[in-house]
């Protein structure tokens, strides 16, 4: 045997660590899904080819005649064998040793840290585990990659299996570059279609600064937009980029495109939707922001980046700074990601004041779709509070018709109020036909409509706003001041306590207590809750999601001006067992429940009202 062939037969190598150990984790632990295997490849590949892009600055004779930076993709779905190339800067002898046949140590890494100044700016490199590579395992037997480097005129195959070892022999390869090829193993199969890996480069490499093709076409966009200057993007591609990552049909109100060189440095492009999806509405997703690092997918709905309030948001962060986890298929938790998200919601806030101060208009508009996310906000989000406060807007007794920030109110208030007032109800009409509006519309105090039921969870939550406490007007301790005037046929001070006593006969343990009340003008009584206590409304939700759900009883006030309750007075002191005087209580205190929409049971309301209605009809008779 000559010299020469001697020196071209395969050399054996053994792996620098336990390697079946190693792959028995990757093919079983580190990734979810196999799939992932062509992302790492590409990612190698682009990592490959920015390493020759970054030499090429500098000395623009390493191109050669192949300066169209690419990467190729072969697939044969009758013979179920994959390959992958790319033109980049290929790997001499020593670093297909150092970077394949040592576990965990990267090329990628090293080079790195040669870099210094601006170049390392232009620098998009992705690889930085050094395992990525092996996912290839996952779904094959034995791999081959052959190589030559931009510095040597010779080639290189590496072969394995996998095991404990692998095998480089010297071969002829006129260009530079890497080719990786294998067949996929039988339980792997499914990924030997076209349409499969189209899928799987849409999906994790769209993005990938460089061409991708798929037996010869092109698959991969290769332009994304968060990478350019904003200049150099039009309308038309925003909103087309949009409708590609959120599946929208409708085009978005608005986008921020936002490059960040510190504290972090990352690019991104967040859309405003035209309208919410209905599927929003609800805590159980997680943000709609896609995460790229170096341009390569990495996690869907990242719910790290946006608070869940902001889950309405849809768009992309692309950052460089980012710490993955070996598999990169999700971050890990750092200071980075807290500074990324930081940035986001106070630029978003931004975004939202300015259009709150300069166009009302889109501002009451976007409020109107996403002022529950922003209500949420409040409740959750404690350390914007203050700007989030002067972001609210709601309507109010002033203009049920015109929404209103909290500002705007106090400016209002008179000089004499001490508290912001606000009550709940089902609908404008609801509310205006409350009794425990009258004492406020009478005096011209103006009073927060609450609609929604989040509203319920918000108020209590803000509690203060200018240092003006936040009041409901059902609560039993509300500090209201006393109508001076006194009636001549008004109700003597004993029998005040005559009827009030008696009203506690008849209703027993249903109420908490029964007292006269300073906020009715016209009604004769209404419920109010406890100071403690929830609302009527938020305990009708809790009873809706737990059955077995006990609320507190509730406070009856009476208005003693009232001609109904005075004329109950007066059948008391004359006839205090007839029973009239009792069914009228009954059908009082049951009329309350029914108009504040907690009445459970109509079932003796209905035939005691027929009742009255025939001794009313039947006094009528008698008049005529």
């Amino acid at each position: 045997m000559s010299e020469k062939e001697e020196k071209k037969q395969p050399e054996k190598f053994e792996f620098q660590a336990e390697m079946s150990q190693l792959l028995h984790l990757i093919t079983h632990s580190l990734y979810s899904h196999r799939e992932i295997f062509l992302r790492e490849l590409i990612s190698n590949a682009s990592d490959a080819l920015n390493k020759i892009h970054f030499a090429s600055l500098t000395d623009a004779s390493v191109l050669g005649d192949d300066g169209e930076l690419k990467i190729d993709i072969e697939l044969d779905e009758d013979k179920k064998t994959f390959s992958i190339y790319d033109n980049g800067i290929g790997m001499s002898k020593d670093e297909l040793i150092a970077n394949i046949g040592t576990i965990a140590s990267s090329g990628t890494s090293k080079f790195m840290e040669q870099l210094t100044g601006d170049h390392q700016k232009d620098m998009e490199l992705i690889g930085r585990f050094g395992v990525g590579f092996y996912a290839v395992f996952m779904v094959a037997d034995e791999v081959t990659i052959e190589t030559k480097s931009h510095q040597e005129e010779q080639g290189y195959r590496w072969v394995s299996a996998g095991t404990g070892s692998f095998t480089i022999e010297e071969i002829d390869l006129k260009k530079r570059g890497t080719k990786i090829t294998f067949q996929f193993k039988k339980e792997s199969e499914e990924f030997a279609t076209k349409w499969r890996i189209e899928n799987i480069v849409k999906k994790y490499s769209d993005f990938v600064s460089y061409p991708i093709s798929l037996n010869g076409e092109k698959t991969n966009k290769s332009t994304a937009i968060w990478a350019r200057s904003k200049d150099e993007v039009n309308d038309d591609e925003y909103k087309e980029f949009y409708k590609y990552i959120s599946n929208a049909t409708a085009d978005p109100q608005h986008w921020l495109h936002l490059s960040v060189e510190a504290p972090v440095q990352f690019k991104s492009v967040l859309f405003v939707p035209e309208e919410p999806d209905r599927t929003l509405m609800t805590q159980d997703i997680d943000t709609t922001l896609h995460l790229y690092v170096k341009r390569v997918f990495i996690q869907n709905d990242c719910k790290e980046l946006l608070p869940k309030w902001l889950r309405f948001i849809h768009g992309v962060v692309d950052s460089e700074d980012l710490s993955l986890n070996v598999s990169r298929e999700s971050t890990q938790k750092s200071p980075i990601m807290e500074k990324i998200n930081k940035y986001l919601v106070r630029k978003l806030l931004g975004l939202f004041k300015e259009w709150a101060d300069k166009d009302t208009e889109r501002y009451e508009k976007f409020w109107k779709l996403f002022g529950n996310f922003m209500k949420e906000a409040i409740h959750t989000d404690y350390t914007n509070r203050d700007k989030l406060l002067e972001l609210y807007r709601c309507y109010s007794s002033e203009n049920p018709d015109k929404l209103i920030s909290l500002q705007e109110y106090v400016d209002r208030m008179g000089t004499d109020q001490e508290e912001i007032y606000y009550v709940y109800g089902k609908n404008k009409a609801a509310i205006e036909n409350s009794p425990n509006l009258e004492y406020f519309q009478k005096n011209n105090i103006e009073v927060i409509y609450l609609f929604e039921e989040i509203d319920d969870f918000i108020m209590p939550s803000i509690g203060q706003f200018k240092e003006k406490n936040l009041v409901g007007i059902d609560k039993a301790d509300l500090k209201l001041k006393s109508e001076e005037e006194k009636k001549d046929d008004s109700i003597s001070d004993s029998s005040k306590d005559k009827i009030i006593g008696y009203f506690k006969d008849i209703l027993g343990d249903r109420v908490e207590d029964v007292i006269e009340s300073k906020r009715l003008v016209d009604s004769a009584c209404t419920l109010v809750s406890p100071k403690e206590a929830m609302n009527a409304n938020m305990e009708r939700m809790m009873k809706m999601m737990d059955k077995n759900f006990q609320g507190s009883k509730r406070v009856m006030e009476v208005n003693l001006n009232s001609p109904l309750i005075r004329n109950l007075s007066e059948i008391q002191s004359k006839l205090p067992q007839d029973t009239l005087l009792k069914d009228c209580i009954e059908q009082l205190y049951e009329g309350a429940l029914l108009l504040e929409g907690t009445l459970e049971d109509p079932s003796k309301m209905v035939p005691r009202n027929t009742k009255f209605m025939e001794k009313v009809a039947e006094l009528h008779l008698k008049a005529l």
